[in-house]
């Protein structure tokens, strides 16, 4: 016996056009984002090059970067402190002061300046005074800047700080000398700077 037959209700046809959609949508939900295939190394050369510059600038300006020689041998400490980044640079060798990088006075030998310091004439008021003329000079022009730029981070201008590089036979006589002429030219404190030892 045969079955009658039913009708089924009719499918609906799936288009051609709707199938292409919804492959396009379900590409679309499943793409992976794209990988990157490459380094891009120039900001970190950048950045390297900028740190290399501020190393090398940072290390140019530090006073403890003084080169020795026969004429300038600094002594030696156990300090394990840090130099002073700031103060005007006064060194005095063998043979001569310096302001920075100015020499502002020769020095006699030795034996002279261990009873006399510099010298009577270059000093303001004969072979006692302790001020040195030439180092004054030097000093005060400093302090003007150093005052500028002490207002200019926000610092007390009231005085300034020295940083004292001399060699380690420097005779007492001058060496309070040079420091008399310091505090008369409103420098209020002194770093001496000595190489670190063990």
């Amino acid at each position: 016996m045969t079955q009658p037959y039913r009708s089924q209700p009719p499918k609906a046809k799936a288009s051609v056009v709707r199938y292409k959609a919804e492959l396009r949508k379900a590409i679309r939900r499943n793409a992976a984002e794209p990988e990157v295939n490459f380094l891009n190394i120039t900001a970190m050369l950048d950045i390297m090059t900028i740190i290399l510059v501020f190393l090398l600038k940072t290390l140019g300006e530090s006073s403890a970067s003084i080169p020795q020689s026969d004429d300038l041998r600094m002594p030696v400490s156990n300090v394990k402190t840090q130099p002073a980044d700031d103060g005007v640079v006064v060194t005095v060798s063998k043979s001569q002061i310096l302001v920075g990088n100015d020499r502002v006075l020769s020095l006699p030998n030795r034996e002279s300046m261990a009873q006399t310091g510099v010298g009577a004439r270059y000093k303001r008021s004969g072979p006692n005074d302790m001020y040195i003329v030439p180092l004054g000079e030097a000093l005060k022009s400093a302090r003007r800047t150093d005052k500028l730029v002490r207002q200019a981070k926000g610092l007390d201008p009231s005085s300034s700080e020295a940083i004292i590089v001399a060699d380690k036979t420097t005779p007492y006589r001058l060496l309070i000398e040079v420091l008399f002429t310091l505090g008369q030219s409103e420098y209020g404190k002194y770093h001496m700077m000595v190489v670190q030892g063990s």
